[in-house]
C-alpha cells in the first residue's frame, strides 16, 4: 500500500532522550536517517549525542517544529518518505502535520506517543491535558489521511522514580525504595534500546500501517516488589520500602513542579489505577509487538539492570547509608 522503500528516508524530529534511542536504531538498520535539531545552543551532554549519531551517519538538519515553510522544504528537498516525532512539546506537532500534508509525499508519520495509548488512559492532571493534545494531533492526522503508526511502549525500563522524568539514565535505589500502593500493580518496562528497534522495524512494515503498536511482552512485565527484589539481587543488599499511598502521590502531584507533577500523575495512573494492564487489545488497529515479530526477543529486565551496575561502578562501591 505505501511503496515504502526497505530503507526509507526518515526524518526524527528531535534527538532527546527517546530521539536518541530512535535514531540509533534507525542507523543500525541502514536507514538514511536526518535530524531536526534547533539552530540554538545545546548542553553539552546533547552535543555530544548529536556528534556520535553524526559519526554513526545522521544528517543533521538545523530548525524548529513551529516552522511550517522550512518543515515542507526539508521534507522536498530531502525526499523524506517517513517522519517520527519526538518532541515533548506535543501541541507544535499540528505544524508538522499540516506540513506533512502540504508535502503530499510523506508515506509514514510517527507522531510523538512512546507511552501509554491516550484513547484508553484517564490520568489526573496536569497528565490529563498532554494526552488530550496527543489526542488531537492523531485526530488532525488522521484526519489529513497521512498513513500513520502509533507506538504505544509503555514504560521505559529502569527504576520508577515518581519524580524523574528520564529513569533510563538514573540509577535504581541503593538507600530505600518507594513503593507505590501496596506495589503490587504490574506495567511493562521497556528499554530503550527495544523501543528504538521495533519503532524502526515498523516503519517499513505495511502491517503496522494505520495501527497502534503495544509493547506487553510477559517477560517484562513486573511489579514495583519484583523490581525491588531483582534489584536487591543484584547490589547484593536488602534496602528498606516506604510506602507512597495513592493520598502521597496526588499530592506531590499538586505541590511538585513541571516536569515532576506529570511525573508522578502518570506514576499514579500506573501504579494505582493499572492503566497499562487493565484493557485488552481488542480494537481493530491494536497490534502486539510480539505478535508482528515473535522471534525478536526483548532485553530483560535482569540485563537491563546489569547496564547499571556497569555504568554507575563507583556509586555501587560507595558505602551504604542504611
Amino acid at each position: 500500500m505505501s511503496g515504502l522503500a526497505s530503507t526509507p528516508r526518515t526524518l526524527i524530529i528531535g534527538a532527546g532522550c527517546m530521539g536518541q534511542f530512535v535514531a540509533e536504531a534507525c542507523l543500525d538498520a541502514g536507514i538514511p536517517t536526518y535530524i531536526l535539531i534547533r539552530s540554538t545552543r545545546n548542553p553539552p551532554s546533547k552535543t555530544e549525542t548529536i556528534k556520535a549519531l553524526q559519526n554513526k551517519g545522521a544528517v543533521i538538519v538545523h530548525g524548529c517544529i513551529e516552522d511550517q515553510p522550512l518543515l515542507e522544504k526539508i521534507l522536498r528537498e530531502h525526499k523524506i518518505e517517513v517522519v517520527i516525532s519526538t518532541v515533548v512539546c506535543f501541541l507544535e506537532q499540528l505544524h508538522l502535520v499540516e506540513a506533512i500534508k502540504a508535502v503530499g509525499t510523506v508515506k509514514r508519520f510517527l507522531p510523538s506517543e512512546f507511552g501509554h495509548d491516550v484513547d484508553r488512559v484517564d490520568p489526573v492532571e496536569p497528565a490529563l491535558s498532554l494526552y488530550k493534545i496527543k489526542k488531537k494531533v492523531r485526530t488532525e492526522t488522521e484526519k489529513a489521511g497521512i498513513p500513520y503508526t502509533y507506538i504505544c511502549c509503555n514504560s521505559i525500563a529502569g527504576w520508577p522514580y515518581h519524580d524523574n522524568v528520564h529513569p533510563s539514565e538514573v540509577l535504581p535505589p541503593l538507600d530505600a525504595f518507594k513503593i507505590y500502593g501496596d506495589g503490587t500493580v504490574k506495567a511493562y518496562f521497556i528499554t530503550g534500546s527495544d523501543i528504538g528497534k521495533f519503532t524502526a522495524k515498523a516503519i517499513t512494515d505495511e502491517r503496522a500501517v494505520n495501527k497502534t503498536i503495544h509493547f506487553r511482552p510477559k517477560s517484562n512485565m513486573f511489579n514495583v516488589n519484583e523490581l525491588a527484589s531483582l534489584w536487591e539481587k543484584k547490589i547484593g543488599r536488602t534496602l528498606p520500602r516506604k510506602f507512597m499511598t495513592e493520598e502521597d502521590l496526588l499530592t506531590a502531584v499538586k505541590e511538585l513542579p513541571l516536569p515532576g507533577n506529570v511525573v508522578s500523575a502518570l506514576t499514579h495512573d500506573i501504579f494505582i489505577k493499572g492503566c497499562q494492564v487493565r484493557y485488552s487489545l481488542d480494537k481493530p488497529a491494536d497490534i502486539d509487538v510480539c505478535s508482528l515479530y515473535p522471534d525478536t526477543p526483548f532485553q530483560s529486565m535482569d540485563e537491563c539492570f546489569d547496564e547499571f551496575i556497569a555504568k554507575f561502578p563507583e556509586a555501587l562501591r560507595a558505602p551504604s547509608h542504611n
